[in-house]
């Protein structure tokens, strides 16, 4: 009866603790989540806008929430039983995936602004030829939009689109230059403007862009022969635990499984996974030489 007695009293105390804690820390806790797990959205919408145009909000909401709480949910539904490690591996993903998709996004935009530079070389040969010919820079323009691929034509195709629209010429390629926020696209338009403006040779102004463009691949082309041993050797270092850990899994798979079935072999599994990973993301710095 005494036992009775203080499970009455017992178990609606610990009810009513857990009410008002969380009453109290419901909503900073809530806040504090969807800030961390969609406080990126506004830049993730803004790279796809400059790489498409368009976004579609919903559809970014739900790719984040299900690269972070989605994915780290499922990492806890397959670790069941063991809480803990479910826990830790999902906290763990859940974190990683609040900053994955901006990482993903402006990884595709970052390649997007190379790609148009390495056809900025040929599009801007086409409008040299077109210039000697007597053509003004937007029939050069659409001749490189009937030749070229994206993402210049469609970059090109933005220019014209703006200027038929009613914007100056000028602005349309200064957007331009919002929009792929390279060096070499800046001398383009800072010098299409300026000589639009006081005259001069744009097919000259071209050709030397071009060769601006080219002698910087060249050194660049050179440095990635040059480092190209050391990330061959991050990569083997990074696979070299992986194959080693798949070798004695096919000699002895009872030497193995303790590092998969229990809380220490999976707390070590753990940090060793993290520690390659920074280990490889750290030879990547080094030997990632940027002109």
């Amino acid at each position: 009866m005494s036992f009775l007695f203080k499970d009455i009293f017992f178990i609606p105390l610990i009810s009513i603790c857990t009410m008002l804690f969380v009453y109290r820390f419901a909503d900073p806790f809530i806040n504090f989540l969807s800030k961390r797990s969609l406080g990126n959205k506004d830049q993730v919408i803004k790279y796809m806008k400059l790489m498409t145009g368009k976004a579609d909000e919903k559809k970014i909401t739900l790719m984040m929430l299900l690269m972070s709480f989605g994915m780290g949910s499922l990492f806890f539904i397959l670790l069941w039983p063991n809480i803990t490690m479910g826990l830790l591996f999902g906290g763990v993903i859940t974190i990683v995936g609040w900053s994955l998709p901006l990482i993903l996004v402006k990884m595709l935009y970052e390649k997007r602004c190379d790609k148009f530079v390495e056809q900025l070389v040929d599009g801007l040969t086409i409008m040299s030829n077109g210039i000697k010919s007597q053509t003004n820079v937007a029939q050069t323009m659409e001749r490189v939009i009937e030749i070229m691929g994206n993402p210049l034509r469609a970059e090109f195709e933005q220019v014209l689109t703006q200027h038929q629209l009613g914007q100056s010429f000028e602005e349309a390629l200064i957007d331009l230059g919002t929009r792929i926020p390279r060096p070499d696209v800046q001398m383009l338009v800072t010098s299409i403007n300026i000589l639009k403006e006081t005259g001069g040779d744009l097919s000259q102004t071209f050709d030397s862009i071009v060769y601006t463009i080219r002698e910087r691949q060249k050194l660049e082309k050179k440095i990635q022969a040059l480092t190209a041993m050391g990330r061959f050797q991050g990569l083997i270092v990074t696979l070299i635990p992986f194959v080693l850990a798949l070798v004695f899994f096919i000699a002895d798979p009872s030497m193995m499984m303790p590092m998969f079935t229990t809380t220490l072999g999976l707390f070590l599994l753990f940090i060793m996974i993290s520690l390659q990973v920074i280990g490889g993301f750290l030879i990547r710095k080094i030997v990632t030489i940027k002109v």
